[in-house]
C-alpha cells in the first residue's frame, strides 16, 4: 500500500477493501488451490465451441447454430475430468 498507493490509488483501494474475498482460497486445503485459482477449466470448456463457430460463421441459421453448439457441448462433456 505504501509502495504503490500514490501511483495507483484505485487499484490499491480495490485490493485493500476486498482482501478477504481475494485471498479466500487460502481457507481451502493446499491441494485445492491450483484448481481454485485458475480459469483454464472454464476457458477450455468453451475453446471447442469458439473454434467451431469462428470457422462456420454465417453458414447456419441461428437455430441450427444453437443446435450445433449444443451437440458440441455434449461431445466435449464426455472428455471432462472431475475435480
Amino acid at each position: 500500500e505504501t509502495k504503490y498507493g500514490a501511483k495507483y490509488p484505485k487499484a490499491v483501494n480495490c485490493l485493500t477493501k476486498d482482501t478477504d474475498a481475494l485471498l479466500a482460497f487460502y481457507d481451502f486445503p493446499a491441494e485445492h488451490w491450483v484448481h481454485l485459482r485458475t480459469t483454464n477449466p472454464i476457458e477450455s470448456t468453451f475453446a471447442t465451441l469458439r473454434h467451431r463457430t469462428v470457422k462456420v460463421k454465417g453458414a447456419f441459421s441461428n437455430e441450427s447454430a444453437l443446435g450445433m453448439l449444443y451437440q458440441l457441448g455434449l461431445e466435449a462433456e464426455k472428455s471432462w475430468r472431475r475435480i
